[in-house]
């Protein structure tokens, strides 16, 4: 007999790491999620949309983390389960939400994973996409998820604040490294980004907008304050991936 659907380990309070991690990303996962219905309240869902959302958290954990390993096999265990469903618009969501993480680092690399499956996204992932290429401005931006959506319609100043009210880390960062891409990135931008990946240990965005910061530094010819960050680097180094 088929075991009964369990509830989502993520949205049900759950005492375990992994289950405290699941909806952690909130700003992100919310993309695969709401396709999902793995959070939702209502009637059990299928396991493969259990499986899939549980997936996704890891590849953004191990992303953030800087494990490409752990994030190349949690990615592989997420197709496999939307593989089942034929479902091509939610694949290409999923490559999607694995390029925005990687703009939170300011890797800026062509997101090809998303690309071949163009055809079968939605307006709002099409959205998405022109706005994490740097595209200003962006065609649907009503459609982007917030703070996003808010960012992609004010002049710089004004998003400088609004980036610094938005309350999921993530997305902060994903904003940030948008905003830079965009030539609309200033020291204030690198300092905000730092402090928000600092304080949540994600080791791999903060090395990426430290050494921004470093560089930024240098420029000016602080070589005071591009000493401290070097040594903010090199402790960063010490700590391996989780």
């Amino acid at each position: 007999m088929k075991p009964p659907h369990r509830p989502a380990p993520a949205c049900r309070g759950g005492t375990t790491l992994a289950a405290r991690r699941a909806c952690a990303r909130s700003a992100l996962a919310a993309l695969l999620a709401a396709a999902l219905g793995a959070c939702s309240s209502g009637p059990p869902v299928p396991d493969w949309q259990l499986d899939a959302h549980a997936a996704m958290a890891d590849v953004l954990e191990a992303q953030l983390s800087g494990e490409q390993r752990r994030e190349a096999a949690a990615f592989e265990r997420a197709r496999a389960q939307i593989a089942r469903t034929g479902q091509t618009g939610l694949m290409a969501r999923a490559e999607l939400m694995r390029c925005a993480a990687r703009v939170a680092s300011l890797d800026f690399t062509p997101c090809s994973g998303f690309e071949a499956r163009r055809a079968d996204a939605g307006p709002a992932d099409l959205a998405y996409a022109q706005y994490l290429a740097g595209t200003r401005p962006v065609p649907d931006a009503a459609l982007l998820p917030e703070p996003h959506r808010s960012l992609a319609a004010q002049a710089d100043a004004a998003a400088e604040g609004l980036l610094k009210a938005a309350p999921d880390p993530l997305a902060r960062l994903v904003a940030a490294g948008v905003l830079l891409r965009q030539g609309r990135g200033n020291t204030a931008l690198a300092e905000l980004a730092t402090d928000t990946a600092a304080a949540q240990g994600w080791r791999r965005p903060l090395l990426a907008w430290l050494q921004l910061q470093r560089e930024q530094a240098e420029r000016a010819g602080n070589t005071a304050e591009a000493g401290r960050l070097a040594r903010r680097i090199a402790l960063v180094l010490e700590a391996p991936p989780r």
